[in-house]
């Protein structure tokens, strides 16, 4: 029997989680098992998943051919160094990777973590420029209320004001930031926010190595959409001042938006994409960093001629053959029509609380559901209220947010859809009550 009360104050005690204080402000909430987009607390409450863990378990948990494919693997070969050995999961990973990406990307670098993927794609463009003998290239444009993970180079190119590194501002290296673009997918811009880009660029672009984006959703930095027609001129623009484009899919890769990259929606391949989080279905960490062959050439044949990084668990054979796994069954799957089937929900469900006090828009894009609330220290009641009604959301700020697997049942959906709407209302009407 396990003494949950005696590991919990551990874990409050002990254990530093992501965003939080020690000792734990608010105490973590033990986790028994999980099954599909169910996840079943130490107290045996189950919760439909509204966050798909953090966004990477796209076919739910424990899938079983997932599962499957990493039990074989283990029992043959859990780890290899990546130094001088090559193995068949890595080999057939790449292989997937560089088919179902934007043609041109064909060089494919294995990594631990979405952040330690974008770590590489700033590290690539930075040698690139430094190879062909341009070394002052060594800044990099990128966007307001952009997020790219939190290590040190990532922190220096997320939001500079608003995002979660703003501390770090003074020991960060400088770069370029440009306003945001415009929000909404559908809309008919004045293309003023281009401009704005346009006009950085014609300014500093002798300076700047690449321009970083997440493609069509901001994710982290306000779960903003924008127009497809922007990352198309975005493309343009990068060609025209000879500088590269890094487009960060770690949130959007793999069908998240409705197309199974997001840079699809506007018909443009980047020089360098970062993947992640979804990779492997959400079973165990991995993330990959792809380049066109022209980077990797002038890298490889500028000094020292080589990439200098290496991580030990670079191309770990387990979590490749669990991409692999998990690659398989998102291109078997109706994936494409489940996400219109929870867009749907979505635009039925959460789009009418824009009209509700003290919610400031709501926004739908594929399987993506934002509800932005006018103040931002109700997340923990809505999430309380949430666990009462039997769904698990994680707010941040002013924004509520769901993220389901992509094959959650309906009636599911149904509980996650109606347990926020009613987290939502209960919790707004509460604070204006109480103004």
């Amino acid at each position: 029997m396990t003494d949950w009360p005696t590991l919990l104050d551990f874990d409050q005690n002990h254990i530093w989680h992501p965003y939080a204080k020690m000792p734990a402000g608010i105490p973590a909430i033990g986790v028994a098992k999980t099954q599909g987009a169910i996840i079943t607390l130490a107290d045996g409450t189950e919760l439909v998943d509204g966050m798909s863990s953090w966004w990477a378990a796209m076919h739910g948990y424990n899938h079983p051919k997932i599962q499957q494919a990493m039990h074989e693997q283990i029992d043959t070969m859990p780890h290899i160094m990546f130094g001088g050995f090559t193995h068949e999961p890595a080999i057939e990973l790449a292989k997937r990777l560089v088919k179902l990406t934007p043609d041109g990307l064909e060089k494919v670098f294995l990594v631990d973590s979405g952040s330690v993927a974008m770590e590489v794609a700033i590290k690539m463009a930075m040698q690139y420029w430094i190879s062909r003998e341009q070394p002052n290239k060594n800044k990099l444009l990128s966007f307001e209320h952009g997020y790219h993970g939190d290590t040190f180079a990532t922190m220096a190119i997320c939001d500079p004001v608003n995002g979660m590194h703003s501390l770090f501002s003074q020991v960060l290296p400088q770069h370029f930031f440009a306003p945001a673009p415009q929000m909404g997918f559908d809309i008919n811009s004045d293309d003023s926010d281009i401009a704005a880009v346009r006009q950085l660029l014609e300014q500093h672009h002798d300076d700047i190595a690449a321009v970083t984006i997440e493609p069509i959703v901001q994710g982290a930095g306000g779960m903003r959409f924008y127009r497809p027609d922007f990352l198309r001129q975005l493309r343009s623009l990068c060609d025209e001042f000879n500088v590269l484009l890094i487009a960060d899919e770690i949130a959007t890769g793999f069908g998240r938006t409705g197309k199974l990259f997001a840079c699809e929606w506007a018909d443009i391949r980047p020089d360098i994409m970062a993947l992640g989080k979804t990779l492997t279905g959400g079973h165990i960490t991995l993330a990959a960093t792809l380049a066109t062959t022209d980077i990797s050439d002038t890298i490889s044949q500028g000094q020292p001629g080589i990439l200098a990084h290496g991580p030990t668990f670079m191309g770990n054979p387990l979590a490749c053959r669990a991409a692999i796994a998990n690659i398989d069954v998102l291109l078997d799957s109706p994936w494409q029509d489940n996400i219109q089937r929870i867009e749907d929900q979505f635009n039925d469900t959460l789009l009418p609380l824009k009209t509700q006090d003290g919610i400031a828009d709501t926004r739908v894009l594929g399987a993506i559901g934002v509800i932005e609330l006018e103040r931002g220290d109700l997340g923990p009641h809505i999430q309380a209220v949430g666990i009462e009604k039997g769904i698990w959301v994680r707010p941040f700020g002013k924004l509520i947010y769901t993220m389901p697997a992509y094959n959650i049942p309906q009636a599911q959906l149904n509980q996650l859809t109606n347990g926020l709407t009613q987290a939502v209302k209960t919790a707004v009407q509460s604070a204006i009550q109480n103004a």
